[in-house]
Order: structure tokens, then C-alpha cells, then sequence
């Protein structure tokens, strides 16, 4: 009896997601279309292997059999192209390294200057991204690695480890609207004028996705590309801002505030493309220049360690 390897990544995705509409989606497929595929599949199995409900669904003892050994099958397939495809990668072909708009400020350039210096002979061709996208060219193999927020990487299916903080404060000019304080919401903060990155960067997008549709109204009194100009602008006094608390230099004059959102604790996970199950050496050199640079913000440490300070590495 024979799979479509796309028909147990569909089914594994909705026994994740209890639902079907999720595992769609996870999959970019229409509802009819996924539902259809199920059907295929029980059809082929020969017996029911989701139980339905007005709650979502979940698996028969046959389903959660197929889940397990779907996961087997799949892990295996990935082990063997990776194989193949280290024999047809040109030994000098780039590494592909992508990452968030918040990971490029400052993590990435200090992770490549180091990795560059040491390795010569290699090249990486590096891309700014956001976690949905980034998690889809690593499953699909056109990545090496990527930097990515764990809330929306969730249960990838990737191998991940954890890099580090990326949580959002509140930053404004010394002694301004924001001496003396130490948290504030957001609704607070759009109280009064902010400055932000432009509306197609990932982090403002990131930002908007977790406000919803009843997110304060605020005055931007202006919009830039940069990080660095951001803060920049904040510290000047043009307005309030929202950045990675990573944004901010040592020795910069602002106030900085907690933003007291639950969506505002973030942290970068460094993620490993299928092609790299069996990682090349080069890969592998890079992920531990990332790690470096990660180790040397001063807001990694303690966002993930255990309680003698040693950092834990999840392999997903």
C-alpha cells in the first residue's frame, strides 16, 4: 500500500492542528480541496482515521498509527534527499541564510562579518523574511537556515534551537514622556506621537497582526526603513517607539519602558533547512558564528537558560 508523501504531510498537519481548516492552511490548500485529500486517504487506508466534531477533530487509533509512522516516513524521505542533494550542490555554491527584519539589525551583520573573515572560500546569499515564508523555503529546501520568532514558527516540523531575546520595549528621549516609568501598554504608548518602520516591514507587519482589528489609533509623525534611524529619531525626541529592546546600543541617552502585551516577550529561534538534516560543515560554521553573535546580546542571557546558565537546544 503506497502514500502521497503530500497526503501524510496534510493529514500529520491536521492531527497537529486538531482541524482541518488549520492543516489546509499550513498545507496552502483550499478547505474542499484538503477535505477531499482526507478522504483519498481513509478511502486508501481502508478505514476511518479522523474522528469529526463540532470542536475540530481528532485521530481513531488507526490515524494516530498512520501520524507515527507518517512522521518516520517523512523524516526518512527528508535523510535521503538531503544525501542526494549534497552530491548536486556545487561545492561552491552559496549558503542561503534568511532572517527577520529584527535579526538583520544587528545579529546577521555581526554573524557574518565573523563567519566571512574565517571562511573565505564561502559565499551567503542572505535575504530579509518573515517566519511563515522563511519556514517554507526551509521545508522546501531552497534554504539553509533562518532566523525565526518562535510564536508563529510553532510545531514546523523543522529542527530548531533557541537564539535568543527578541522581546519589544517602549523607547523614547531621556527625561520625555517616559521618565519614571517602567511598563506601559500599548494603548499608553499610542497616546502619544510615535515614530515606525514602514508599513511593509516585518516587524510593523508583526506588530499590526497582533493588535487586530481594534488596535489604537495612532499618529505616526513618520516612517523609515531602518532600525537604526528609528531609534535614532526616538532618542531625538520626534516621537515615541516600539523596537526589540536588541535595537538599543549600550550607550544610547533614552528612556526605555517594558511593553506590557503578551505578544511583546518574542525570541528568535535559529532554524535548520530539510536539505541540512545531514548539515554540511559550512552550515554548520555559520549556525555557530549565529550562535556567537546571539551569545554576545546582551539580552540573550537568561531568556533561555536553565537555572546553572547553560543554554538549552531544542531539535525539532
Amino acid at each position: 500500500m503506497r502514500y502521497d508523501l503530500d497526503d501524510l504531510r496534510l493529514f500529520l498537519h491536521i492531527v497537529t492542528e486538531g482541524s482541518i481548516t488549520a492543516g489546509a492552511h499550513r498545507m496552502h490548500l483550499s478547505l474542499p480541496s484538503a477535505s477531499a485529500r482526507v478522504r483519498s486517504l481513509e478511502h486508501h487506508a481502508g478505514v476511518a482515521l479522523l474522528i469529526r466534531g463540532r470542536r475540530g477533530v481528532r485521530p481513531t487509533p488507526a490515524g494516530t498509527t498512520l501520524a507515527r509512522h507518517a512522521r518516520d516516513v517523512l523524516a526518512r524521505t527528508a535523510r535521503l534527499e538531503s544525501a542526494v542533494a549534497s552530491y548536486t550542490r556545487p561545492p561552491t555554491a552559496p549558503l542561503t541564510l534568511l532572517a527577520g527584519g529584527s535579526a538583520m539589525h544587528r545579529l546577521v551583520p555581526q554573524a557574518l562579518i565573523s563567519f566571512l573573515r574565517a571562511h573565505p572560500d564561502t559565499d551567503v546569499t542572505v535575504s530579509e523574511s518573515r517566519t511563515p515564508r522563511t519556514v517554507r523555503m526551509l521545508a522546501d529546501g531552497e534554504a539553509d537556515l533562518g532566523v525565526v520568532l518562535d510564536d508563529e514558527a510553532g510545531d514546523c516540523g523543522l529542527r530548531t534551537e533557541p537564539l535568543g531575546d527578541d522581546s519589544l520595549v517602549v523607547i523614547g528621549q531621556a527625561g520625555g514622556v517616559l521618565a519614571g516609568r517602567t511598563a506601559l501598554t500599548y494603548s499608553e504608548a499610542a497616546e502619544h506621537p510615535l515614530v515606525g518602520l514602514d508599513a511593509d516591514s516585518s516587524l510593523r507587519r508583526w506588530i499590526e497582526k497582533h493588535l487586530g482589528p481594534h488596535a489604537p489609533v495612532v499618529r505616526h509623525r513618520t516612517t523609515v526603513a531602518d532600525l537604526n534611524v528609528l531609534v535614532s529619531l526616538a532618542a531625538a525626541g520626534v516621537g515615541l517607539a516600539v523596537v526589540p529592546r536588541r535595537a538599543i546600543g549600550p550607550h544610547q541617552p533614552l528612556d526605555v519602558c517594558e511593553l506590557r502585551e503578551p505578544w511583546a516577550r518574542r525570541h528568535h529561534l535559529l532554524a535548520w533547512g530539510v536539505k541540512d538534516c545531514a548539515a554540511s560543515t559550512a552550515t554548520m560554521a555559520l549556525a555557530e558564528h549565529l550562535r556567537h553573535a546571539a551569545l554576545a546580546e546582551p539580552s540573550f542571557r537568561g531568556a533561555y537558560a536553565d537555572s546553572d546558565g547553560r543554554q538549552p537546544f531544542h531539535d525539532g
